[in-house]
């Protein structure tokens, strides 16, 4: 696999590639990680890593490995010079798979793709390969839309996406003892509003939202939700994991608005503590718009038995999530279809429960390392006999061609 940097999203997946009998997996990391990306924990010391070769510390050896392997997998390069001449090869020799792992193409817009210079290099990496023998795992829902519009990979793009690692409760009741006991939450703090339930258990719903402060993230609709839980009456907390550009005037507006005891602004925590955080949360709320490529954080929820409520213009939201079965999915980057479905929630808290325990089986069944490096075999082994058959669902199966608006103005559920 060569990639920019190893990373805690990417590890348990090389990790089980690895450790496989019949594989001999090297990881070959391009460019060293941003001080950005290590600011906020993300950090593994290549050096430390048996399988992970540095192309900037040792380029004869990481040109061998990929030169020679049976399997390439090609993730986001910065420069893609390192894998040129291996995809050159492919189109005359036919005895390895590449495939290559991808984002989005378009993030801000399909419109982008008329640009000319764009498209030349669109060719270069990607089109030209269209009869040759490489694949494309699609890290989000969206990419297969991109990559169709330009012609690449046609009948060859199949479900991906990011693998944090999974943790297994073989008593499940393990993590559910860890939440609070469930009952009617809608109540008022200050005196009873007509038509509420005055009977309310002393327990609270714990909502979780994690990521960087940045406006595609939209943490301040977080506030607002605060803001608007505590005027219907509801019994709550929310811990913010992360910082960013907008943490000043966040935690401004939550004073000035008056909720600054249901919110705790926790920074940014190592990845063992953010689970800590959600394997004792009910909801996760994924705010994220179109920017985002795939959003990792809704594997670790899921795995934590949240109940989701996540925006449907993020990469791994129609992958991950099956609205109104293991979570709920809202449309349009909208703050008031976030709340209706959110208040939904408050109001039938055993759903809250019922989808929390299927996140986790989602992930914990299907969505994980284990699935997915297993399936990568499976598919080198049905390449070299000529006859690929996918699965029906998770990793490695069909990517379907969605429309970026097409879940947009009530085409929820269709």
């Amino acid at each position: 696999m060569v990639s920019n940097y190893i990373n805690h999203h990417q590890m348990p997946f090389c990790e089980v590639l690895h450790e496989l009998p019949e594989c001999e997996f090297t990881f070959v990391q391009t460019m060293q990680m941003e001080q950005k990306r290590i600011d906020m924990g993300w950090y593994i010391n290549p050096a430390s890593v048996p399988y992970v070769v540095e192309s900037y510390i040792d380029a004869d050896k990481a040109e061998d490995k990929i030169m020679s392997a049976d399997i390439l997998l090609i993730g986001w390069l910065e420069d893609e010079n390192i894998v040129q001449d291996a995809l050159r090869e492919c189109r005359k020799n036919h005895n390895r798979l590449i495939i290559r792992i991808s984002e989005r193409l378009y993030r801000e817009g399909q419109w982008k793709m008329i640009s000319p210079k764009g498209l030349i290099r669109k060719y270069k990496d990607h089109i030209r390969y269209r009869k040759a023998p490489v694949y494309l795992l699609c890290n989000g829902a969206y990419v297969a839309s991109d990559y169709n519009l330009i012609g690449a990979y046609k009948g060859k793009m199949y479900r991906f996406g990011y693998f944090p690692r999974t943790r297994y409760y073989y008593n499940e009741a393990d993590l559910w003892n860890n939440k609070a006991k469930l009952e009617r939450v809608h109540i008022n703090h200050r005196e009873e509003l007509p038509g509420t339930v005055p009977t309310i258990t002393s327990e609270e719903i714990k909502i979780v939202w994690a990521g960087r402060f940045l406006p595609l993230k939209h943490p301040e609709y977080m506030i607002r939700l605060a803001t608007d839980l505590v005027k219907a009456g509801y019994r709550f907390h929310i811990d913010m994991i992360g910082s960013g550009p907008m943490a000043d005037e966040l935690k401004a507006e939550a004073v000035n608005n008056m909720i600054e005891d249901y919110i705790t602004f926790r920074g940014f925590l190592p990845p063992d503590k953010v689970r800590f955080i959600m394997e004792r949360s009910h909801i996760h709320i994924f705010t994220s718009n179109h920017l985002e490529g795939w959003g990792a954080v809704i594997n670790e929820a899921m795995n934590g038995g949240c109940a989701e409520v996540v925006s449907a213009e993020a990469g791994a939201s129609l992958f991950l999530i099956d609205h109104e079965r293991n979570g709920l999915i809202y449309e349009d980057d909208s703050y008031d279809k976030m709340f209706t479905q959110v208040k939904r929630l408050f109001e039938t808290p055993e759903l809250i429960t019922e989808f929390g325990k299927r996140a986790y089986q989602s992930v914990a069944n299907l969505w994980n390392a284990e699935v997915a490096a297993s399936r990568l075999m499976e598919f080198y082994r049905g390449y070299k006999s000529g006859n690929i058959i996918p699965p029906e669902d998770g990793p490695f199966s069909v990517a379907p061609v969605i429309n970026p608006g097409f879940f947009k103005s009530g085409k929820l559920g269709e």
